[in-house]
């Protein structure tokens, strides 16, 4: 079955990973402020999709990911030492925003955006983790659908704007959150929601 495009979400849910069958809860959403997005647009991960698309409102849903579907094995050569130098202002280094386990905005060579993980910083580099937080996971989603419906035309205009030049995202996930940013994004427009990414 061919999955249905520009279907509006909502869903409030809690987010487990899973490792040697003990869960621990990353993050979670609530009715009060959920997690909303638009099918077909990227914005959540492909499987989170898949699962939730044709449930109807009211719901509860309970399900994997692994990390084939969702943020890929944990690949140790997305480990990098770089020289402090690149971290400093004005000569001094940047201590305000470069600690360990600090989320960071870097360039690639070709000018590309990518979010990494401060690791360790010793005096001779800084070393950061490139790999998504949820990298090597398995992905338990738990909760309920709120609202699933065909997008308006306003509000799939509205995305289409926030992808190509709008929204800066939640800070910790990189990119767009697109319908999942704003004022729910504290409580965690998270990882989960796949949409930052």
């Amino acid at each position: 079955m061919d999955k249905p495009q520009n279907r509006f979400l909502s869903v409030a849910y809690q987010l487990y990973t899973v490792t040697n069958g003990e869960k621990s809860l990353e993050e979670q959403t609530s009715t009060e402020h959920p997690f909303e997005f638009i099918t077909g647009y990227g914005i959540a991960l492909d499987a989170f999709e898949k699962n939730l698309v044709n449930l109807e409102k009211g719901t509860e849903f309970d399900f994997i990911l692994q990390p084939s579907e969702a943020f890929g094995e944990y690949i140790p050569e997305g480990r990098h030492k770089l020289e402090r130098d690149i971290f400093t202002i004005d000569g001094k280094f940047d201590h305000e925003h470069i600690f360990e386990g600090a989320i960071v905005t870097m360039n690639d060579t070709e000018g590309h955006h990518f979010m990494a993980k401060v690791v360790k910083i010793e005096d001779d580099g800084v070393t950061i983790d490139t790999n998504h937080p949820l990298a090597g996971k398995a992905l338990n989603f738990k909760g309920h659908m709120i609202e699933n419906r065909e997008a308006t035309e306003e509000e799939i205009q509205k995305l289409i704007k926030q992808l190509t030049g709008g929204c800066q995202g939640c800070g910790h996930h990189g990119g767009n959150c697109g319908e999942g940013c704003g004022d729910g994004c504290g409580e965690g427009c998270g990882e989960g929601c796949g949409g930052c990414h």
